[in-house]
């Protein structure tokens, strides 16, 4: 690596020969300049990480360069086929003002006739709150004893909030991640209604015990479903670190919050241990400790650690598995998901071509140095990288053969980032029943827009003591 026009990566290896060739240190000053050589070493290898090496996020690259669009030829606007938003009159709107000619303005002498009229429509928005009075009758018999309507079963306090309100608070906070008290002002300002923190809470945990059916219908849909996405991302619960556990697919999304992150927190979800796909992840390794399915391990992850082999630690092989990768994936792509036999064959050569060249490049440490000691000898990042290219074949290249396993991890990724965003806009959770709360909300949610249901009437169906129809039928 080079900073500022300093090649760093040579210094130190100069540096190391001459102190190899140093025969009159004393064994501490030889220890010392070794350890300051490995932390001046570490410490480069970080600079020089970031989002396309790294599992880094892009907002922590130091004066990142958005990528420069090529001119596509195109025309500014939408293009033809795109299907625009353009506004357009509707049939029945609610009022009409009829504007009439103001006759003085007019020629004298002439006679005139209404012969029709020119139509504008404005379309705005009227903040309104509504409020429906329940009115039971009472009838009292002769002997004075008295009979009462009754009240539809949602009515049951003297003054109570409503479903379209309830599923618009939990809305605004669950699904756009707006934090309570800019939930209060919005209802004061807007609706008139002084919502407390204590009210929106509630209306949380009475989403979240509605969605408790759904959840249950969730876990089952992905234990049984052909493939399935996992992954797990650290939250903050009141200072305490715990972890979030996602598994989706396409259609079904299920989130849990729990203070482990192997298999203690998976066997007690309950839908990892009994799933029989293929299974999709990271390379973490607890996952591989379930054997009733397949495993597809993400290439996204390889090509950033690649990249960094390549980058900083000028490992060729690197570089050409990253460039055999993309390849396999530009043509899976044109074969439609599948590529034959034969084809699936000649790219595994060369995949094995490549891992064999780095043996050779990046052998693995000798283990004379090792004996004597416990646990596994330490390795480079790049020789953990290769070992597991060459360990795990199958995983990896499982994606040219099935159509139904794909590159990358990328789907669990996407429905965990709001997990994210959440942690960034709010800091942590205040407690684990709430994290437990945002976990069976956003699952719902993000279940319900895989299925074209929207937010809005899916915590609407819910308040009502429904299921979108979706989850009550066969399904997926």
């Amino acid at each position: 690596m080079t900073l500022k026009d300093v090649d760093i990566g040579g210094t130190v290896a100069r540096l190391k020969q001459q102190l190899a060739e140093e025969k009159d240190l004393s064994p501490a000053l030889r220890s010392t300049m070794e350890m300051l050589l490995l932390i001046v070493a570490l410490l480069v290898n970080r600079l020089g990480l970031n989002s396309r090496n790294s599992s880094k996020p892009p907002s922590s690259d130091p004066h990142r360069k958005r990528k420069e669009k090529k001119p596509g030829g195109k025309k500014p606007g939408g293009q033809h086929g795109h299907i625009g938003s353009t506004l357009k009159m509707v049939d029945k709107p609610d009022d009409v003002q009829d504007l009439c000619i103001d006759r003085r303005t007019l020629p004298h002498g002439a006679h005139y006739t209404c012969v029709g009229f020119e139509r504008r429509q404005v379309i705005d928005i009227e903040f309104k709150t509504v409020v429906t009075e329940f009115r039971a009758e009472i009838l009292e018999d002769e002997n004075g004893k008295r009979y009462f309507a009754t009240f539809p079963a949602h009515v049951t306090r003297p003054v109570q909030y409503g479903v379209n309100l309830k599923a618009h608070a939990v809305y605004l906070s669950q699904f756009q991640l707006i934090p309570y008290q800019r939930i209060e002002s919005y209802f004061s300002e807007q609706w008139g209604i002084e919502l407390s923190t204590g009210s929106l809470c509630n209306f949380n945990q009475q989403a979240y015990a509605l969605a408790e059916k759904f959840d249950a219908i969730a876990i089952e849909k992905l234990a049984q479903s052909e493939q399935m996405h996992v992954d797990e991302t650290g939250v903050n619960i009141n200072g305490k670190g715990l972890w979030l556990h996602s598994a989706s697919n396409a259609l079904w999304t299920h989130f849990r919050a729990h203070e482990s992150r192997g298999t203690k927190a998976m066997n007690e979800i309950g839908i990892v241990p009994r799933f029989r796909g293929i299974l999709c992840h990271d390379h973490y390794k607890p996952y591989f400790t379930y054997l009733l399915c397949l495993h597809a391990l993400c290439n996204a992850h390889h090509l950033r650690e690649l990249k960094r082999a390549w980058e900083q630690d000028q490992q060729v092989w690197a570089q050409h598995m990253m460039t055999l990768l993309n390849a396999i994936n530009t043509a899976v792509h044109e074969a439609k998901g599948q590529l034959t036999m034969d084809v699936a064959q000649a790219y595994r050569e060369t995949y094995r071509k490549i891992v064999a060249d780095g043996q050779h490049e990046c052998p693995p440490p000798d283990k004379a140095l090792h004996q004597g000691k416990r646990g596994r000898q330490k390795r480079s990042k790049a020789r953990n990288l290769l070992e597991r290219l060459i360990n795990f074949e199958a995983e990896v290249l499982r994606f040219m053969e099935n159509p139904i396993v794909p590159f990358t991890n990328n789907q669990a990724e996407n429905d965990i980032r709001m997990t994210k965003v959440q942690q960034k806009i709010s800091g942590c959770f205040r407690s684990i029943e709430g994290a437990q709360i945002f976990c069976r909300i956003r699952g719902y949610l993000s279940t319900c827009r895989k299925h074209g249901v929207s937010a809005t009437d899916a915590l609407k169906l819910l308040f009502n003591g429904e299921l979108p129809a979706f989850c009550l039928g066969s399904g997926e």
